[in-house]
């Protein structure tokens, strides 16, 4: 029976070295300025509610603004993931 021939693997030959990409982040400059807007809107909110006992800001929302008040502070944790 004949012998199969050898077959040679091709030498392994790294590829070609690239040059590192320098990678520009988005400016974030808004974030600081938004969280802190959201923080401070959600408290003056909750504040408002309990000094004007219920009438404003929303009346017809009775206690669910103290929900809303939270919710603008919550958004303001939200968008502080943002920051870098």
């Amino acid at each position: 029976m004949p012998k199969s021939r050898i077959r040679k693997k091709a030498d392994y030959t790294p590829p070609p070295t690239r040059q590192a990409t320098a990678i520009k982040l988005s400016s974030r400059s808004w974030v600081a300025p938004v969280m802190l807007a959201l923080f401070l809107i959600g408290l003056a909110w909750i504040v408002v509610f309990y000094v004007t006992e219920g009438a404003l800001p929303i009346q017809s929302l009775t206690n669910w603004n103290i929900v809303i008040g939270f919710g603008f502070i919550a958004a303001g944790f939200g968008v502080s993931t943002q920051w870098k």
